[in-house]
């Protein structure tokens, strides 16, 4: 899309969820000309930079822009890409437009992705503290974590960091999407890494960790793609070339490298090849 316009600043310290709740506000206003002249460009600029913050209404209306052809040229294949992110989030709308606009494009439209960092300093190569998991963990899991973690070459930190994520430490937490124990398990993950009672503090923990490893051998050692992918699943990284664009996933990816305290993380090339993906994620 590349437009390139003077859009209105929000304040800094309003939370994710209410930067993109504005966003998509004021593009519903340009778009339809309430209160101001309409707009359609910035509109449909205002749309993208909510669905960057992962706002599935903004996802829906950008997909029904191009669906539509409302102040773009019609295209399916894109209106595809915004009902599917859309779809992902649970708008029961955005599946039924799925089943009208057809297969998406494979192409991140250029307003989703993300901008190229500034070159970093020596400060920014200094990791912000994490969180002391030893304070606020319980002492089981945390020696249990402590013991393991070293085994299946996962730094103690990020596996602690995962399950105060997941379950805050609740060996028997349950997701209504059937993710189950301190690591927040699926079935087939459990199966995966022959985990037979995922309620289990030492089983569980025993799969999440060989899960991060093969994890951090497919995304080399990359600490965000790990945690989207711990969370969304790594075809979703893949798929977006990145950080999924979903509220719950960019808000967990936060929580992890803020937890963590570093961006790389060490890891083994022999447990798993890395994703085919990497190299056109990286160009982004």
């Amino acid at each position: 899309m590349g437009l390139a316009l003077a859009l209105p600043v929000l304040a800094q310290n309003s939370t994710p969820d209410a930067r993109a709740i504005d966003l998509r506000q004021q593009a519903i206003a340009y778009e339809n000309g309430e209160g101001v002249p309409r707009n359609p460009a910035l509109a449909i600029s205002l749309y993208c930079q909510a669905a960057a913050l992962g706002d599935a209404q903004a996802h829906y209306s950008l997909g029904w822009i191009y669906a539509n052809g409302r102040g773009v040229p019609r295209d399916d294949a894109m209106a595809a890409y915004f009902f599917q992110a859309a779809a992902a989030q649970g708008l029961e709308a955005a599946q039924r437009m799925l089943k009208i606009v057809g297969e998406p494009t494979p192409d991140v439209p250029e307003c989703l992705r993300p901008p190229a960092p500034p070159p970093a300093s020596a400060t920014d190569l200094v990791p912000e503290p994490g969180v002391d998991y030893q304070a606020i963990a319980p002492r089981k899991i945390f020696e249990l974590v402590m013991k393991m973690a070293p085994q299946y070459q996962v730094q103690p930190q990020l596996a602690l960091a995962i399950i105060a994520a997941e379950s805050n430490f609740d060996s028997q937490a349950l997701s209504p999407m059937n993710a189950q124990g301190l690591m927040q398990l699926i079935p087939e993950t459990s199966q995966r890494f022959q985990v037979r009672n995922p309620f289990d503090a030492a089983q569980n923990i025993r799969g999440g960790l060989a899960y991060l490893r093969w994890l951090l051998a497919y995304f080399e050692g990359d600490i965000v793609l790990v945690a989207a992918a711990y969370n969304a699943g790594e075809g979703k990284v893949e798929r977006y070339r990145g950080v999924p664009p979903y509220q719950e996933t960019r808000a967990y990816v936060q929580r992890i490298v803020r937890a963590v305290g570093t961006l790389a993380h060490p890891f083994d090339a022999r447990v798993t090849p890395p994703s085919p993906a990497l190299a056109l994620i990286r160009l982004n």
